[in-house]
C-alpha cells in the first residue's frame, strides 16, 4: 500500500517544500516557519483547484443537463413505479442518451480524495518523526515545530492532551470547515438550482443530503485531522464557495432564482440603453457558455439586416 502511494507523497511534499523554498525568499531563510509551512498548504490547494478547473466545469454541465432531463426522469419514474429494475435500465439508458452522469457532482471531491490522503499521511509522520517523500531531515524537523496560531500543524483534537490551545484552534477550524460547506451547499439550493417539485425529485433528495449531512460528517470526522489538514480543507471549501458564487452570478442555471435576477437586470440595462434583447433575455450580442462554439459562432455572426430603401417614382 505504502508502495503505491509513494509517488503522491512525493507530490504533495514536494509541492509544500516548493512553496516553503519561495515564501523564504518572502520571510526570510531562518525564522517564521510557521507562516511559511501554513502557507505553504494553502498553496498546495491552489494549485489543485487550479488543475481541477476543467473537472469542475464539466460538473457544471452534467448538474445541468441532468436539470434539464427532470420531466423524463419524473415520466420514468411514473411509467415504472412498480418495477425498480426496469426504472433503472431505462435511467441508465436515458444517461447515456444525452452523455451525462449523475455522480458527475461528486468527481471534484473524489478527484481531491487521494491528495487528501496522502496530506493526512505526510502531516502524520511530521507528528510521529516517519519521513514522506521530500520531508525529511532539516526540513523535517522545521516542519515539527511550525504552528498555526499555536497549535502545531500535525497535532489533532484528539492527540492535543490538556493542551487547551490546541484544542482550540482545531474545534474553530472544524466549525468553519463544517460553516463553510454548509453554507456553500445552500447557496447552489437557493440560488444555483431551478426550482422543482420536491415530490420525488432525486435530485433536490440528494442536494439535501448534502446540505445537511456533509456538513455532520466533517464536524464529528475532524476532530482526528491534523490541524494542517483542517487548514486544506478550509481553505479548499473556501475556493469552491468564490467558485461557485462567480458561476452563479455570471453563468446562472437557466430557471434558477440567481438566472431570473440576471434577466431583470439585463432587461433594466436594455431599457436604460434601447437595446433590444434575444429571445433567450439576453442582449444583443452576447455569447452563452453553456451553448456550443457553432452555435455561438452564428449568434455572432448575425447582422440586423439594411431595409431596402424605396425607389423614387
Amino acid at each position: 500500500m505504502g508502495s503505491i502511494l509513494n509517488p503522491l507523497y512525493y507530490a504533495v511534499s514536494w509541492v509544500m517544500v516548493t512553496f516553503h523554498s519561495f515564501f523564504g525568499f518572502i520571510f526570510g531563510k531562518d525564522g517564521h516557519e510557521s507562516i511559511k509551512w501554513s502557507l505553504s498548504i494553502i498553496g498546495l490547494v491552489i494549485v489543485l483547484r487550479i488543475i481541477l478547473i476543467p473537472l469542475f466545469v464539466k460538473q457544471i454541465k452534467s448538474q445541468r443537463a441532468l436539470t434539464a432531463l427532470q420531466p423524463h426522469m419524473k415520466e420514468i419514474q411514473k411509467k415504472y413505479k412498480d418495477d425498480r429494475q426496469k426504472q433503472s435500465e431505462e435511467m441508465m439508458k436515458l444517461y447515456k442518451e444525452h452523455k451525462t452522469n449523475p455522480l458527475a457532482s461528486c468527481f471534484p471531491i473524489l478527484a481531491q480524495a487521494p491528495i487528501f490522503f496522502a496530506l493526512f499521511t505526510v502531516l502524520n509522520g511530521i507528528a510521529r518523526d516517519v519521513p514522506h517523500g521530500f520531508l525529511k531531515g532539516d526540513l523535517l524537523n522545521a516542519a515539527q515545530k511550525a504552528e498555526f496560531f499555536g497549535a502545531n500543524l500535525s497535532s489533532t483534537f484528539l492527540s492535543s492532551g490538556t493542551n487547551g490551545q490546541t484544542k482550540l484552534v482545531t474545534i474553530a477550524l472544524i466549525v468553519f470547515m463544517s460553516a463553510t460547506t454548509f453554507t456553500t451547499q445552500r447557496q447552489l439550493m437557493v440560488k444555483g438550482m431551478p426550482k422543482m417539485d420536491s415530490s420525488n425529485n432525486m435530485m433536490l433528495q440528494q442536494q439535501k443530503i448534502m446540505l445537511y449531512v456533509f456538513p455532520v460528517i466533517f464536524a464529528v470526522t475532524g476532530v482526528n485531522f491534523p490541524v494542517g489538514v483542517l487548514i486544506y480543507w478550509s481553505t479548499t471549501n473556501l475556493w469552491t464557495f468564490g467558485q461557485q458564487f462567480y458561476v452563479i452570478k455570471r453563468n446562472p442555471t437557466p430557471g434558477s432564482p440567481a438566472y431570473e435576477e440576471l434577466i431583470k437586470k439585463r432587461a433594466i440595462k436594455n431599457s436604460e440603453t434601447g437595446e433590444l434583447p434575444s429571445m433567450d433575455g439576453s442582449a444583443a450580442g452576447d455569447v452563452n457558455p453553456d451553448q456550443d462554439d457553432e452555435t455561438n459562432q452564428q449568434k455572432q455572426r448575425q447582422q440586423p439586416s439594411k431595409k431596402k430603401k424605396k425607389k423614387k417614382k
